[in-house]
């Protein structure tokens, strides 16, 4: 509460209202009620005592103001001595005085609808009350002195905070109506608070050890006190009090207030009765919406737990699809590190510089057995092939330019290109090998392709710049199904995982182009050492490149088991093939041999040396529980022709449901996605609207380089 405030100021029209009151009371002949109700009252005005005082009203009616106390300072409650009826619900009362007792006179009392938090005892000097209303008030318990009155009639306590009520109200005998919540009532029972105010005062007395009389028994000398009291207060003196019409008028005015009290009574009891009957109904109609209510809540959190539900399964499948391209990338990039160390054994062990003295030294036994008409055929096929993927890139590339420049002139330029290209294809197949024999640039071209096809190093390469671009393109999936179901849980490690494919991607690349500039300068160096313009010198080289013998192959001849051969391909541990054949390991040693055996031989991953053996067993398991297949004839010659390597890691099957989505272009939602963006690494334009583009539609951020893919069909 603040220690300074402002009375709030009545209205103008309030303030009128007060005067005319006023001055109304103040008018001779005027009757004993002083009526000040509405007129925005923060205290009762010290005029209103003294005229109370003066003129000795018997009704104050201070009704619907703002008042928080009864008593102004310098004002005394004597000067309400003679008030019988006083007014003051709808106010903000929080306590009444303490001297309240001193009204004797006062037979009315109303204060419903205020803040009161308890009543004086001295409230059961009140002789003569006869209603008290409390209704809608803060009380939680009523005093004992409440069984002093023994003239009330009406009691409402109604719409409060009380739970008991004190036994001593036995004793008021002419308690007529007792209004109250039943509901809340514990003692007494609810079910005694609910019969009416005979069962709550019967229940009293009987508590009390008292015999329980009806309130009419008890009205007659009440009534006739009120008498008494008015005939004290007419004009006409005590002698006509004892006059017979008197007696008679008065006998006939108790008999009225008789049966006005009897149907009061019974008015009062059909309204109890009514009231509880609308309690009841209220009760019903509150536990209809409140079950109602539960129902829909059930339902409501039925369906939220299946949401949940739901979105959980979606999270784990997410997840689980994430940790396989994980898995996969894992895989990816412990292959690269194999591939590497398999690159850096080869190496050593084929000398770089021997092979070159080889090539470049023709002998003439090579010379005599120069197979020309088959070497040129398979020039010519090599030739074809080569020209067919030239053919591709360089319309891409004409394309590429023809929307930057647009210039006429290279399209002429291609034209001419083509047409060459074409006509070399239509040529018949006898005049190409005629034409490949005595052209040493054609000779020339197709070694060249045929080496770049043989070379171990640059088809390791390639196989994992393919794995790496079906891993772009399934994460790149994968990030629009999340956007798809609003989910940002695990966005960074797929942004991570992303930034790491495109990185390894950029540098196998990078590899890519080094590894052609060095088998260009190899063929640099054949060619100068072929100026000497030896006859047949480039078929002389591919035909020695076409029966070169795979790493395989030859470790096989050496001794090393086909199976054995093929379980270290299958687990891209090829690079060991040199290592098991040094030491004549074969499959029925690693039978015998642990993880720890095959780490002092030389091999060094744990999950590698498991797998190994694992395989092994397995094939030694399923050769026993077949028949031995009859073995070759020791004449039989075993194929020379080039073996392709198996793929060293394949990609897991993708989710089911990222299969079903087609990877198409997010600018025309047409056409497949064919273009991947680097650096960002994402698979989501096709190549007629990424020309334009200058950031990636997905993460805007800018395209540093550009890399087309062919979907597998």
């Amino acid at each position: 509460m603040p220690l300074f405030f402002r009375k709030r100021k009545p209205s103008e029209e309030a303030r009128k209202r007060l005067e005319y009151q006023m001055c109304l009371a103040k008018e001779a002949g005027a009757d004993d009620i002083l009526d000040i109700s509405k007129c925005e009252l923060s205290e009762i005005p010290f005029g209103a005592f003294a005229t109370c005082k003066v003129l000795q009203k018997k009704v104050l009616i201070v009704h619907t103001n703002h008042l928080t106390s009864l008593l102004p300072k310098s004002c005394s409650l004597l000067s309400l001595a003679t008030i019988k009826v006083l007014d003051l619900h709808d106010n903000q009362l929080t306590a009444l005085p303490d001297d309240i007792g001193q009204l004797t006179a006062l037979q009315v009392l109303n204060v419903e609808r205020n803040q009161l938090t308890y009543l004086p005892r001295s409230i059961g000097n009140l002789i003569q009350l006869q209603t008290l209303n409390v209704k809608d008030n803060r009380l939680k318990e009523l005093p004992d002195t409440l069984g002093e009155l023994r003239s009330l009639r009406t009691l409402d306590i109604s719409e409060s905070e009380i739970q008991r009520l004190p036994q001593m109200l036995a004793h008021v005998r002419t308690l007529e109506a007792l209004s109250l919540d039943a509901s809340s009532m514990v003692y007494p029972p609810q079910e005694v608070c609910g019969a009416g105010t005979e069962a709550i005062q019967q229940f009293l007395c009987k508590a009390s050890g008292l015999e329980y009389y009806p309130p009419s028994q008890y009205l007659l000398p009440v009534l006739e006190q009120d008498g008494a009291e008015n005939s004290r207060d007419s004009p006409s003196g005590p002698t006509d009090r004892f006059s017979s019409e008197e007696v008679d008028w008065q006998e006939q005015k108790m008999l009225e207030k008789l049966e006005f009290e009897r149907r009061l009574e019974l008015g009062q009891r059909e309204h109890a009765q009514l009231l509880q009957q609308s309690n009841s109904q209220k009760d019903e109609i509150l536990q209809t919406v409140k079950e109602e209510q539960s129902r829909l809540e059930q339902g409501l959190s039925e369906r939220q737990r299946y949401l949940d539900a739901e979105r959980q399964r979606l999270q784990e499948q997410l997840k689980q699809t994430e940790q396989n391209v994980s898995n996969r990338i894992q895989k990816l990039l412990q292959e690269n590190q194999r591939q590497k160390k398999s690159s850096e054994i080869l190496k050593s062990l084929e000398n770089e510089r021997i092979r070159m003295e080889q090539l470049m030294s023709i002998t003439q036994e090579e010379t005599e057995n120069l197979r020309r008409r088959e070497i040129a055929s398979a020039m010519q096929q090599m030739l074809t092939e080569s020209c067919n993927s030239r053919l591709i890139q360089m319309a891409y590339e004409s394309q590429r330019q023809n929307l930057v420049q647009q210039a006429c002139s290279s399209m002429a330029e291609m034209d001419e290109r083509f047409q060459q290209i074409l006509s070399w294809q239509q040529m018949d197949q006898n005049k190409a090998i005629s034409q490949i024999l005595q052209e040493s640039a054609m000779q020339k071209a197709a070694f060249e392709a045929l080496q770049v096809k043989k070379d171990l190093m640059h088809r390791q390469i390639r196989k994992q710049i393919k794995l790496i671009e079906t891993e772009l393109l399934q994460l790149t999936q994968l990030e629009l199904k999340r956007k798809s179901l609003d989910t940002e849980a695990l966005q960074e490690m797929i942004s991570e995982q992303r930034w790491v494919l495109s990185s390894l991607l950029q540098q196998l690349l990078k590899e890519e182009t080094q590894r052609e500039e060095e088998l260009r300068e190899i063929l640099t160096e054949l060619e100068a050492k072929s100026e000497t313009k030896q006859e047949n010198y480039w078929l002389i080289q591919y035909q020695r490149l076409l029966n070169q013998k795979p790493l395989s192959l030859k470790l096989q001849e050496e001794g090393l088991e086909r199976q054995l051969v093929a379980l270290l391909v299958e687990l891209s541990a090829e690079h060991y093939l040199p290592i098991f054949a040094h030491h004549r390991i074969s499959l029925d040693m690693l039978s015998r041999m642990g993880p720890g055996d095959l780490a002092k031989v030389g091999v060094s991953e744990a999950g590698l040396r498991h797998q190994i053996l694992r395989r092994a067993q397995e094939l030694l398991d399923a050769t026993r529980a077949r028949p031995e297949l009859p073995k070759p004839p020791q004449g039989e010659v075993l194929p020379t022709a080039p073996e392709e390597l198996p793929e060293a890691v394949r990609p897991s099957a993708p989710c089911a449901e990222l299969e079903a989505q087609t990877s198409e272009c997010v600018v025309c939602l047409e056409r497949e996605a064919q273009m991947i963006f680097l650096n960002c690494g994402h698979v989501c334009c096709c190549q007629q609207c990424c020309q334009p583009l200058r950031t990636c539609p997905l993460c805007r951020q800018d395209i540093a380089q550009r890399l087309r893919i062919y979907h597998s069909r």
